[in-house]
């Protein structure tokens, strides 16, 4: 088995060009050095060292010196984040919707800092079924996910209301009586009975609902610039030259969240701060629609 040792060797024995030394450097005596030395050559199958004339490294040797110093050098960047990670704390896992606004995304994420929780915070963000499923592997500690959605057993916080805005094509009064624009939305994969509650809440008021899927809300506040949808959006700073943006109304089309964990992994006093302070967090950005703008 190669081994760190093995690489030590090699290359103290390279910049020492002396059997003697290099054993003197690595703390060993000359003959386990050269056994050492002899294994290594044998698993990498190549000669390292030409020892006729003194120790001088063969061409393979001078190729393959770069790559056992720049492993050497991982290791030890490995060994010294571990050292750090464990001089830290334990790191507090959190995972994000992707709908949720930047804004409030850096409220929440700094909430467990400002409460005073120990350790550090690190940020995943992805679509509400991934988290799901993340929390209960226990590769998440806490999340912020889509209401409603199948819990699977996980415990969950109060379900927080945030305003939306409804953005629109400035020309939208011009569009012929009968053509509705299709809403831009996500995949309904991502987030499945958050999906069918807002279409069904539109569907509720006698609306034909139309849809056209985008990967994220740059791409669908593009197609209303270009007249091709309207967008719902919690992020009131989303919008664009020819985009016109009001509040939600007859529906409100409120995006639901609400925080998730897995109280048999996150039974520490740590934890239960964690997500209170994210449960506050949340209820914090709640605020009233603002007027439409343009």
């Amino acid at each position: 088995m190669l081994t760190e040792r093995h690489l030590e060797i090699f290359v103290a024995l390279a910049e020492e060009g002396h059997f003697g030394d290099a054993a003197q450097r690595v703390g060993i005596t000359q003959p386990p050095l050269s056994q050492a030395l002899r294994r290594l050559e044998a698993l990498l199958g190549v000669r390292l060292f030409d020892r006729e004339r003194g120790v001088s490294l063969t061409e393979e040797g001078a190729l393959l010196l770069p790559h056992a110093r720049r492993a050497l050098t991982a290791l030890s960047e490995l060994r010294e984040t571990g050292a750090r990670e464990q001089a830290d704390g334990q790191r507090l896992r959190l995972g994000l919707p992707p709908e949720l606004p930047p804004r409030t995304g850096a409220s929440v994420a700094a909430a467990p800092v400002r409460a005073g929780v120990r350790g550090r915070v690190s940020v995943t963000t992805a679509p509400t079924a991934t988290l799901l499923t993340d929390v209960s592997a226990g590769r998440l500690d806490l999340a912020v996910v889509r209401h409603p959605a199948v819990l699977h057993g996980l415990a969950a916080g109060p379900v927080t209301l945030l305003p939306t805005w409804l953005l629109t094509p400035e020309e939208m009064d011009e569009i012929p009586p009968g053509k509705l624009l299709p809403y831009a939305v996500r995949s309904r994969a991502e987030a499945p009975a958050a999906h069918d509650l807002f279409l069904d809440t539109l569907a509720g008021r006698g609306r034909r609902v139309e849809t056209v899927v985008v990967s994220d809300e740059r791409a669908g506040l593009a197609l209303v610039a270009a007249g091709q949808a309207v967008l719902v959006t919690a992020d009131e700073t989303l919008t664009a030259d020819g985009v016109t943006r009001r509040p939600t109304a007859d529906p409100a089309l409120p995006l639901r969240l609400r925080v998730v964990w897995d109280a048999r992994r996150l039974a520490a006093a740590d934890a239960d701060e964690a997500a209170e302070a994210l449960i506050d967090a949340l209820a914090a950005a709640r605020r009233p629609a603002g007027k439409g703008t343009r």
